[in-house]
């Protein structure tokens, strides 16, 4: 007799639970929630659109961009339904690392993949209520040989996935972690 939906819900959160996912879980939902809310507020309260760039400090700039593609605005050219793909994508990986973060280790590899889902979450979001693209709003760049030089135009959810992906390679390369390796 195949177990009840009960049993098979109990037993897949057994599953889920490992002695870093709730701390994970928390970081998601806290980058998540603040990610939204600085969008939210550049968008609508501070009328960034309206307001065009604006400076911070000399090579950090806040600017309104739309990105309906992946990292450094690739894949933009691609239709609606190859976007709405990347939708798709991103919740598969969503499930993946959480699966991950119940085999977490240790703290740092559950803030990690913490950051990573929330950042992820966070993008997936803003894809659903954008039409399809992520808001990003800082700019940094430097005048050198007076060119203006910048690199890719970012939110806080991708600062937090490179600072998770940094920490999982920390975690990976640690001196203390290697020599538990057999």
């Amino acid at each position: 007799m195949p177990p009840s939906n009960a049993v098979a819900s109990r037993d897949l959160l057994s599953q889920l639970r490992g002695p870093f996912t709730a701390l994970g879980l928390a970081t998601a939902a806290i980058v998540c929630v603040l990610d939204q809310a600085l969008k939210l507020w550049l968008l609508y309260g501070f009328d960034l659109a309206d307001r065009g760039r604006v400076a911070l400090a000399p090579v950090v700039e806040l600017v309104l961009v739309r990105n309906y593609g992946i990292s450094y605005g690739w894949f933009q050219w691609l239709g609606g339904s190859a976007r709405w793909a990347l939708l798709g994508l991103t919740a598969v990986a969503v499930v993946f690392l959480i699966a991950w973060l119940a085999r977490a280790g240790s703290r740092l590899s559950g803030l990690a993949l913490g950051l990573i889902i929330g950042g992820a979450v966070g993008n997936a979001i803003d894809r659903l209520a954008q039409g399809g693209a992520v808001i990003d709003f800082i700019r940094l760049h430097a005048v050198i040989g007076g060119i203006d030089r910048d690199w890719y135009v970012f939110n806080l959810a991708d600062a937090a996935i490179v600072a998770g992906v940094l920490g999982l390679l920390y975690e990976s390369v640690r001196p203390d972690r290697a020599a538990k390796v057999p």
